[in-house]
């Protein structure tokens, strides 16, 4: 590496890291309002940091290229306005060369960004809508905070007093399970039990109000099994959750479901567009890196002095462009007449042919 290019890059890198570091704080804070969500709901606290450890990455097919759009926006408008790009022209230095480091450094973060789309991503999606159906008998007992109505069983809002270990004290159950009836069950205290992974309440000294749907009344005992289901026991893979794959096995499954000539095509059809199309998302949100790159760093050296509020403004535009093509695209994902497989692929090439025409003006 020629000591320009070095000095170049470097400039480039320190630039990423900082926006890098910025924009993953930004990015985060929604996540971190949910996190601290969970922690006042009472959700065990290992759950909580197994749904950070899995959120986290998917905001790095957001920092990432947006980091490298800034960086060099506003890397190549400095050195531009500083006359160092004139310099180096003066000096015979090829454009071209000056911008190698940094498109492949943009390669290497768009082969990070693809893995991160297919393995990591999808994980987190399959996890995070896990989660609650995944709670152990030992979760769901962390789940009743003392002072607090507890609503993650359905038909089933639970009030605990006081709690120590698996013994309440005070316990308040309003169960709306059966039609046009809410029944109130109190119990003086009860033992949490482990029916799978469900629980259930031994309750003592158990009054219920009504008894009857129809005649009313209340009833009083001495001990009541009462079991209680957390919501949502299974989960079907939707196919932001399916990794590449398992993808590229749907796709295969559902083309085979229209050669074969079976009655639901159409649905087959919308099927096989929506798989293709979160496909080639994964790819498109990991080809921005090298997209910004090319295009930030001629545009970056046409902003000149205005370099902050010009370079901030051209790195909005572009950022926002693609990636409103690109939703644009996902919710046409079962129009498959259009192929938005294909047309997805818009802002990458639009992308691709103005850093062309950028680099043969400023060459």
């Amino acid at each position: 590496m020629k000591a320009i290019e070095r000095y170049v890059f470097s400039s480039l890198l320190s630039s990423f890291l900082l926006a890098f570091l910025v924009l993953s704080f930004v990015l985060t804070i929604g996540l971190l309002v949910q996190i601290v969500g969970y922690i006042i709901d009472g959700i065990f606290p290992a759950l909580v940091g197994r749904f950070a450890a899995v959120s986290f990455p998917e905001t790095l097919q957001w920092t990432i290229p947006l980091a490298l759009l800034v960086s060099s926006v506003l890397v190549f408008s400095r050195l531009s306005a500083d006359g160092e790009i004139a310099a180096m022209r003066a000096c015979g230095i090829n454009l071209l060369s000056v911008m190698k480091w940094p498109v492949l450094f943009a390669l290497a973060c768009s082969a990070v960004g693809a893995w991160i789309n297919n393995e990591i991503v999808p994980r987190g999606h399959e996890v995070r809508r896990t989660l609650a159906s995944r709670l152990s008998v030992g979760d769901a007992v962390d789940l009743i905070e003392p002072g607090r109505k507890v609503t993650d069983f359905p038909n089933i809002t639970l009030y605990v007093a006081r709690k120590e270990g698996r013994w309440l004290y005070d316990v308040t159950a309003t169960d709306t399970s059966e039609t046009n009836v809410v029944r109130t069950i109190h119990a003086e205290k009860a033992r949490a039990v482990g029916t799978g992974r469900d629980m259930a309440l031994d309750l003592y000294n158990v009054t219920v109000d009504p008894v009857y749907k129809d005649k009313g009344g209340v009833a009083s005992g001495r001990y009541v099994h009462y079991p209680l289901k957390t919501k949502e026991s299974q989960y079907t893979k939707k196919g932001k959750d399916l990794r590449f794959f398992e993808l590229l096995a749907k796709i295969r499954e559902e083309s085979a479901d229209i050669k074969s000539g079976a009655d639901s095509r159409k649905a087959a059809k919308k099927g096989l567009s929506k798989y293709k199309v979160e496909l080639s998302k994964r790819f498109v949100f990991a080809m921005a890196s090298v997209c910004f790159v090319l295009v930030g760093i001629p545009l970056g050296i046409r902003a000149q002095r205005r370099e902050s509020t010009i370079g901030m403004a051209i790195s909005l535009a572009i950022a926002i462009g693609y990636y409103l093509f690109t939703m644009l695209m996902i919710s046409m994902q079962k129009a498959y007449q259009l192929h938005p497989e294909f047309l997805i692929w818009a802002p990458v090439a639009a992308c691709l042919m103005l850093s062309v025409w950028f680099v043969r003006r400023n060459l």
